[in-house]
């Protein structure tokens, strides 16, 4: 028998041409330019449309996260509840520093919230509790003078400008039918009583034009103008608030034992007065009052009880015929628990003018914490070595002080004069 013939194999050839990513985006752009061209030949109106939603969707997925504006107000300083009610929306919503604000807004402090507002300009507004207000104006142009106002609809505001760049700049305060405008350099305190709807004006330095209707008064530094509802405006003196001489702001304070330590606060005499307020907090802007002494007659006293930490204090002077000044300055120290252990690296190496900001260069033990001029100084390195730019200084001569804590709670101090030029 012969043998099977074997079995005819089919043989399937397959053949492709390998095509890379590249290849694949270069050809898909290619048609996306082609349709992008033939639509905006064919129908240019419906081009446009397209690429201002496709630009504009773009822009909003920035959302919340995006920065605000060199133009827009923004929120420096907030304490409690503060909430903001924008132009073209119907919620409140709570306050944080990523909040713009722009004309037409609103904002609303509850009875513990106090929130610092600064414009553009550099003029700010502090909300004081229980305050509601309006952003009139936001006025911002490149080398052309600004604007910009806040009216009140209840409650009381502080507001302060800075040193203008451009001539004709305004900051107002709108209350009912009132306004204020304010000088460069100038500070006032703005109140509106939800009550009888009627307003008064302090101003503690530089000026203030303030008109309602035909009536115009001009404010300078520790007088007050009342606004009633009926009848005209009228203008008084006030008592300029007193001067702090002790602690020195930003001084820290070491102590064995600082609860039972006496810390001494002194401030300079203001005529007429025949009393002084004391307050004490653990917050800047007074939300947290830790010790309060009323009734001082002298320009003196000393507080204990205080535990280590930062600490703000003000004075406020009244006169005998029971009116009160504006409250002076604020100012900052530090309380500093002393170590039983003394001994402890701290050496100040190098100081150097950058602008009127001054940078402290030395070196410390690792794992050191420093305080230079009551702020701390976040960023010391391994081996101990530090830099440290202090905040701007005005023109004359300083002295930064430098405390340090080791972890076997040990302290050391150092300090160093330094002369900001004019």
């Amino acid at each position: 028998m012969e043998p099977a013939a074997p079995p005819k194999i089919h043989r399937v050839e397959v053949q492709w041409h390998a095509v890379t990513y590249k290849t694949v985006i270069v050809y898909g752009l290619l048609l996306a330019a082609i349709l992008s061209a033939g639509l905006f030949i064919l129908f240019p109106s419906l081009y446009s449309a397209v690429t201002h939603k496709i630009s504009t969707a773009m822009t909003n997925t920035e959302g919340e996260g995006a920065p605000v504006s060199q133009t827009q107000a923004k929120f420096v300083n907030l304490d409690g509840r503060v909430q903001v009610k924008k132009v073209n929306s119907v919620q409140w919503v709570d306050a944080d520093y990523r909040t713009a604000l722009d004309k037409g807004d609103l904002v609303q402090t509850g009875t513990d919230g106090y929130a610092r507002v600064t414009f553009a300009d550099g003029t700010f507004y502090t909300v004081k509790p229980g305050t509601l207000i309006t952003v009139e104006e936001n006025l911002m142009a490149s080398n052309k003078p600004t604007s910009v106002a806040v009216r009140i609809n209840t409650g009381s505001v502080d507001l302060a400008t800075g040193n203008w760049s451009s001539p004709g700049s305004k900051a107002a305060v709108s209350v009912e039918d009132a306004k204020a405008e304010l000088r460069p350099n100038s500070r006032a305190a703005v109140k509106l009583d939800k009550d009888t709807k009627e307003s008064e004006i302090v101003v503690s330095n530089g000026s203030a034009e303030v008109r309602r209707g035909q009536e115009q008064v001009e404010v300078t530094q520790y007088q007050k103008v009342n606004i009633p509802t009926t009848g005209t405006i009228s203008k008084s003196d006030v008592l300029a608030p007193p001067e702090l001489l002790e602690p020195i702001n930003l001084t820290p304070i070491i102590a064995e034992n600082p609860r039972v330590a006496a810390v001494h606060f002194e401030w300079k005499p203001v005529q007429d007065a025949s009393s002084y307020s004391l307050r004490i907090s653990t917050t800047s802007m007074f939300t947290k009052i830790v010790k309060e002494a009323p009734k001082i007659s002298g320009t003196g006293v000393d507080i204990t009880g205080l535990d280590a930490g930062d600490y703000f204090w003000n004075v406020t002077a009244t006169s005998a015929k029971k009116s009160s000044s504006e409250v002076s300055e604020t100012y900052k120290f530090t309380l500093v628990a002393q170590g039983k252990t003394q001994d402890m690296l701290l050496e100040i190496q190098n100081t150097q003018l950058v602008g009127h900001a001054v940078e402290i260069s030395g070196r410390t033990e690792p794992g050191a914490a420093l305080i230079i001029n009551g702020q701390p100084v976040p960023n010391i390195a391994r081996d101990g070595t530090f830099h440290h730019f202090t905040e701007p200084l005005l023109p004359g001569e300083h002295t930064i002080v430098v405390i340090g804590q080791n972890r076997r709670g040990g302290t050391a101090k150092q300090q160093v004069s330094v002369v900001v030029p004019k």
